[in-house]
């Protein structure tokens, strides 16, 4: 059973220290992948840019700084959790976005009541199940 989370938040995309514009960020969580979250980026002028990450690396980046290499999230505060920092890489290029807290941990609380935190393994280990059950039964019905 497929079922997903969406929603859409303002982020700052920070090109320099004088400049930034809001652009509209897709995020979505899908139960067919229940360790990730998807951020799709509308940049102007420019076709939308997905990244897929780990969803407990936004959860942790909220409240303190976290990740390695081409993800990194972190509040701009730690003593005020009101924005955050997500800094995505790849190769010497980088794109820094600022987000509110609230609209993320909204997010993540409708992630969490659709798969908890910590049982995405019982639910990726109960879709391989019904992936095979499913084979078997068409195989069966195909040989008959």
């Amino acid at each position: 059973m497929r079922e997903s989370v969406q929603a859409e938040v303002m982020m700052s995309f920070l090109v320099s220290e004088e400049l930034s514009f809001r652009i509209p960020v897709e995020l979505r969580y899908d139960t067919c992948d229940p360790y990730a979250v998807r951020l799709t980026f509308h940049l102007p002028g420019d076709a939308p840019v997905t990244w897929a990450f780990g969803r407990e690396l936004l959860i942790d980046g909220v409240g303190r700084p976290c990740g390695e290499g081409d993800v990194r999230v972190s509040p701009v505060d730690p003593d005020m959790l009101g924005e955050v920092l997500i800094r995505l890489q790849v190769g010497s290029d980088q794109a820094l976005f600022r987000s509110s807290t609230a609209p993320l941990v909204a997010f993540l609380d409708r992630t969490d009541k659709l798969v908890p935190l910590g049982q995405e393994g019982a639910l990726a280990d109960f879709d391989a199940h019904l992936d095979d059950a499913l084979d078997r039964i068409l195989a069966e019905q195909s040989a008959g």
